[in-house]
């Protein structure tokens, strides 16, 4: 018993850490969702496409250039794939809401094979320079891995919060997630703020991205795989709530951290899906709605 207990607390707090990127997934996944009722699921598949732009870029496969610069460009690459994806559906989203869901399936696997196209198949390894130090706090062993995660995915939330709360362009993409209609018939303009949440999203999922693949490899396949986990996050959360998707991916990191390491990592992925099971059917509208409220 004792045992269970001494590696419960290095769990939880690992697990916190990744459901903080898990976090970040599913806030892009919820931006997009709240303006425009699509979702997005080329967003796995588009910000791995990015992290490897970033490999590219930084290890001479494409270019030769500092780490920093190679983010920056890849961000600006990923900011103009999310204009020409919703420039390409826009016209969907106002006829059929399953109709542009079912249009990011053929966007993502696009990306997916613009990755393989220019990358090839290959397994690479992307590291993120961050401090390498460790130090023992209350039994618990944190890296400054785990310090930039940490820093990185709060300062990422709270400039996105801050902006939703207390601006203009915030206020408008509230307007509209609660009432399209009555916000076009205001003046909004529904088609630059879908694509505001839409470039959002997309430098979401690329900081969420280039923070997971230090902890395993790159390939075609591991960030969409990242992106399942944020899209239960995002179940759990509901699919309309900012801060139900911060709830559910620090929720799902936990829980996937707990099942891995006492049951079996070969089971993960049935695991979540019985957990975004459960969660539709106890809570339809997310972990923070009301009980006999509606989604807003």
């Amino acid at each position: 018993m004792s045992d269970i207990f001494r590696d419960l607390f290095p769990l939880l707090w690992s697990g916190m850490i990744t459901g903080c990127l898990y976090a970040l997934g599913a806030l892009g996944l919820v931006m997009i969702f709240k303006s425009s009722r699509v979702v997005n699921f080329s967003h796995g598949n588009v910000a791995g496409f990015a992290a490897f732009l970033i490999y590219g870029f930084s290890s001479g496969a494409l270019m030769q250039l500092s780490w920093g610069a190679a983010v920056l460009l890849a961000i600006l690459a990923v900011i103009a794939i999310a204009c020409l994806t919703y420039a390409v559906i826009a016209p969907l989203v106002f006829e059929s809401d399953l109709t542009a869901t079912i249009a990011t399936l053929g966007i993502g696997l696009i990306a997916q094979g613009a990755t393989l196209l220019i990358f090839g198949a290959d397994i690479v390894s992307l590291d993120l320079p961050v401090p390498r130090f460790g130090m023992s706090v209350l039994g618990l062993f944190i890296t400054g891995y785990d310090l930039t995660v940490l820093a990185v995915a709060i300062v990422t939330i709270a400039l996105l919060f801050f902006v939703v709360d207390f601006t203009k362009l915030g206020v408008a993409f509230r307007a509209i997630s609660i009432n399209p209609f009555a916000a076009e018939v205001c003046g909004l303009n529904l088609r630059s703020i879908h694509l505001f949440s839409w470039i959002v999203a997309a430098v979401l999922g690329v900081v969420g991205a280039l923070l997971i693949v230090p902890t395993t490899f790159l390939s075609v396949t591991t960030v969409a795989s990242f992106m399942l986990q944020a899209f239960a996050a995002a179940v759990i959360g509901g699919f309309a709530s900012l801060p139900g998707a911060l709830v559910g991916g620090i929720l799902i990191g936990v829980l996937m951290n707990l099942f891995t390491f006492y049951v079996s990592p070969e089971f993960s992925s049935t695991f979540l899906l019985g957990v975004i099971l459960l969660a539709l059917n106890i809570f339809p509208n997310g972990i923070l709605a009301r009980v006999g409220g509606s989604r807003v």
